[in-house]
């Protein structure tokens, strides 16, 4: 779907809030940026690194700087008209509140799971919607959270983190879905992820596309989780404080 002009105006009166500028983050942050989003938020507290670049592209020649100061030198040679807002720190459930409330759409592109059970949290109690990507070796999920199911309906508790290469071409595919969707919802356009996960699997070449229930015993569906508390972003990020 061509949105025109008038999606291009509601881009350019959208702000959103990127958490983490990795490789995720990174390809959210460049083609927001170049669709024309009028306000991006860039959160990290992490420097570049020398092996962060096979992943993280836009951070090409900033060895040792900030990655929310070296992603918004990114945007502004870019496109310029895009204002940018930077918070070299992470989100914390002290702050998150505080970080989510100033933005229209929340793009999720942490590499924990602590984070992403944060920001969903935040994004349901504020009303904003909540993009999902996460990515893993070859393969990779994005998915849509605006009212309900939330991403507590699709994964009730954190599994084991494993640590494994994620090949750069993984975080660039999937964070380009996850900036098409981000789009998408701005603009109005049809096909939006809401309430459904895609998956993919770059070995195989293999998507598919699932629909989430709905958890009757959902903590933050149900209403009864109704503020962030620091215990339960903690091992499994089970809801152990209402």
């Amino acid at each position: 779907m061509i949105f025109g002009v008038e999606g291009q105006e509601k881009l350019f009166k959208t702000s959103v809030l990127v958490v983490g500028a990795g490789g995720l983050g990174s390809a959210v942050i460049g083609y927001l940026a170049a669709a024309g989003v009028g306000k991006l938020g860039i959160v990290d507290g992490d420097v570049v690194e020398e092996n962060n670049l096979q992943r993280q592209l836009i951070h090409a020649g900033n060895v040792g700087l900030n990655k929310a100061e070296s992603a918004a030198l990114f945007v502004e040679k870019l496109n310029p008209e895009v204002s940018v807002e930077i918070y070299p720190y992470h989100i914390t459930p002290e702050n998150a509140r505080k970080l989510v409330a100033r933005y229209d759409v929340i793009a999720g592109c942490p590499d924990n799971f602590e984070t992403r059970y944060l920001l969903n949290d935040t994004c349901k109690l504020e009303n904003k919607p909540f993009v999902h990507a996460a990515v893993y070796s070859y393969e990779g999920e994005v998915a849509v959270f605006t009212e309900s199911p939330c991403y507590r309906c699709y994964i009730p508790r954190a599994g084991v983190s494993h640590s494994r290469a994620i090949l750069g071409s993984t975080a660039g595919v999937f964070g380009s879905i996850q900036a098409g969707e981000v789009i998408k919802l701005v603009t109005g356009s049809e096909g939006v992820l809401k309430g459904e996960i895609l998956r993919g699997d770059l070995s195989s070449m293999e998507f598919i596309r699932i629909k989430i229930e709905r958890r009757v015993d959902c903590p933050l569906c149900s209403g009864k989780l109704k503020e962030i508390f620091p215990e339960n972003y903690q091992d499994e990020c089970e809801v152990r404080k209402l």
